[in-house]
């Protein structure tokens, strides 16, 4: 597809923050990508990796993946970086390519920032750097890939 931020990351034409948390023949997962901005810490993208516009064109076996995987990584995002609630968001109107936004709230975030894009108002919000993204990537790897959090 050309023209498509998210085809174009998948085929390593353009590079973004922090490392796969992980990866399949369906999806990709991985933090957001600020471009250089600092990032809040633990707002994650799963993107379908065929491209299609909505949850709408997704096949059984793609739903099935994105649907497990989402429920997975919210799980990881709460036991592994203590998040006390996982925003999930697919909106769609700027990338026409399938993706979710899931966004920790850490416990301590005062209700006027509580929202998918309104924690970003907070300003103790946990923002973080490059190094920071990347270790929060490979925590939540590393949990991905434990046998036992099935």
């Amino acid at each position: 597809m050309n023209d498509c931020f998210i085809c174009d990351k998948h085929a390593e034409v353009i590079e973004t923050a922090g490392i796969t948390i992980h990866e399949d023949e369906y999806v990709y997962v991985g933090h957001i990508d600020r471009a250089g901005a600092p990032n809040y810490l633990g707002h994650i993208m799963i993107d379908l990796k065929r491209h299609v516009p909505t949850l709408a064109e997704l096949t059984t076996d793609e739903a099935t993946v994105f649907g497990i995987i989402m429920a997975r990584v919210s799980k990881a995002l709460k036991e592994s970086e203590s998040a006390e609630h996982i925003y999930a968001l697919v909106s769609g109107n700027s990338v026409p390519h399938l993706h979710m936004h899931l966004i920790a709230r850490y416990p301590g975030t005062p209700k006027e920032h509580w929202g998918p894009m309104d924690v970003y108002g907070w300003e103790d919000a946990p923002m973080g750097t490059e190094e920071d993204v990347v270790r929060l990537c490979l925590r939540l790897k590393t949990y991905l890939e434990e046998d036992d959090h099935e």
